[in-house]
């Protein structure tokens, strides 16, 4: 059985990443989407609430698992038994930065394969930033996201005490 590791900090989960899951899971025995909870960002959402929607995105997808994790990435991916760690690429400053992370991996885990999957052309403008700015604004993200998740920005950000733009927490 070959298992994939799909990590990210999904804050929130956007079609984009929906779609990157969709085809690895094409391919793949399962595919472990696992949410970050340490990035070094901002994030809007808490690990719980982004494994939540994360979760509910996928819900129909049996051979999609969800988990979250806070160490190195290849080291969640050993102790899931995932043998491949799946990214996306969107635009092509994004190849800069996952080319140096799949050889940082490799120099970590010579036995975890990376693989990348460019993103359909209608996602390569979405970004979980693009996707909050665009929510604090009271902007129509249903394009961009799945509606429970259109729902939760919808609540977060009507809870949030100050609707000051200028600290969306950003990718």
């Amino acid at each position: 059985m070959v298992s994939a590791f799909f990590p990210g900090s999904f804050d929130p989960i956007h079609y984009g990443h929906v779609d990157i899951a969709k085809r690895a899971v094409r391919l793949f025995d399962e595919l472990i989407v696992a949410v970050y909870d340490r990035p070094l960002k901002s994030l809007l959402f808490s690990p719980e609430e982004r494994i939540a929607l994360v979760e509910e995105a996928f819900a129909d997808c049996p051979k999609i698992r969800v988990t979250g994790y806070s160490k190195l990435t290849v080291d969640a991916c050993r102790e899931a038994e995932a043998q491949v760690i799946v990214r996306g690429l969107r635009v092509f400053s994004d190849f800069e930065f996952e080319f140096r992370m799949a050889l940082a991996n490799h120099r970590l885990a010579q036995d975890i394969e990376s693989i990348s999957f460019i993103t359909h052309e209608e996602h390569t403008f979405i970004s979980s930033t693009t996707v909050k700015e665009i929510a604090m604004l009271d902007g129509d993200v249903s394009s961009m996201v799945p509606p429970h998740v259109k729902l939760a920005l919808k609540n977060k950000i009507a809870t949030m005490e100050n609707h000051d733009v200028a600290n969306v927490p950003r990718d």
